[in-house]
């Protein structure tokens, strides 16, 4: 029997949604919220949430688990590894590494949320797109 075996399929198949939901929280993590899909957010609110939870932990292997699931690319900041204080250009007098979505995630993310079980998004209705009239949300870190 498939009892508690829901997914949310999204109309595609299992490369593309992955790909699709590999996006998704990645552009999320990098600028904090993201306009979508009421479906596409219920689908990425899950998959977020427990990447999130892994970022808390902060091990090798955690890293590693989650580097599976994000596009690691660079958000155009630098930031202090030490302190977690991220600026826009480099500085002179401190040693900068650039910032990418992985480190984002664990410096910054995690430790944002290491006192917090769990709701780490929301979810809130926008108006209906209007090419379409496809029920539209705005999904975001808390």
């Amino acid at each position: 029997m498939r009892h508690m075996c829901k997914k949310h399929t999204l109309g595609k198949a299992k490369d593309q949604r992955d790909a699709l939901l590999r996006s998704l929280a990645t552009e999320l993590f990098v600028h904090g919220e993201i306009k979508t899909t009421m479906a596409r957010a219920k689908a990425l609110k899950p998959f977020v949430e427990a990447l999130i939870t892994k970022s808390k932990k902060g091990d090798l292997h955690s890293i590693r688990q989650v580097a599976r699931h994000i596009y690691n690319k660079e958000t155009g900041k630098y930031m202090d590894m030490t302190t977690g204080e991220v600026f826009d250009a480099p500085v002179a007098d401190k040693k900068l590494t650039p910032q990418t979505v992985l480190r984002k995630l664990f410096v910054i993310i995690g430790k944002k949320y290491s006192d917090r079980n769990g709701g780490y998004t929301r979810i809130f209705r926008l108006p209906p797109r209007r090419g379409d009239a496809s029920e539209m949300a705005l999904i975001q870190l808390v």
